[in-house]
């Protein structure tokens, strides 16, 4: 789903209208609606602080926005070839259904991708059993990491940065 798409689901799902969200962003009243339009149909791609402002007004992750364009079976297809190069994605089947899994053994980035995956099955879990509401799950996928109390997921700054402060 392009980021387009993703801007216009979150929009509906918080009952907002284009011109309403425009003008939360900045835009100016006038033009506003016709700006988000632009956004949700492709035309125009929002670059990074306006995306982060979106997401903002629109209480989900930048990164919810940015999904990967999966539009297509096709492009969802290759897709998850890079996820079985990149993170070792396998796919089998158990109980006579299709599944994915994750080899342990392929290094510390697929290890933390498992334990990512086991906070958001512990949630799903939750969620099945009544724990917590679907809006309540819902805003944990959207924001996430942000309410992962499983783990804490940070960057790593790069070496130059870590030997620059280590030296001073």
């Amino acid at each position: 789903m392009a980021i387009g798409e993703r801007i216009h689901f979150f929009r509906n799902l918080r009952g907002m209208t284009q011109k309403y969200l425009g003008m939360r962003v900045g835009f100016p009243e006038r033009s506003a609606d016709v700006r988000l339009a632009q956004y949700e149909t492709g035309t125009r791609t929002p670059k990074a602080d306006l995306t982060k402002a979106l997401a903002g007004v629109l209480d989900v992750s930048p990164q919810a926005l940015a999904v990967p364009d999966i539009d297509s079976q096709l492009g969802l297809m290759h897709t998850l070839f890079t996820l079985e190069d990149v993170y070792g994605i396998t796919i089998g089947k158990l109980d006579g259904e299709i599944c994915l899994r994750i080899k342990k053994d392929k290094g510390r980035t697929t290890n933390d991708l498992l334990q990512m995956l086991f906070a958001w099955q512990e949630q799903a879990a939750k969620l099945e059993a009544g724990e917590i509401s679907k809006e309540d799950y819902d805003k944990w996928r959207y924001n996430y990491p942000e309410y992962d109390t499983t783990h804490t997921w940070a960057k790593i700054p790069p070496k130059e940065i870590s030997d620059f402060f280590n030296n001073m």
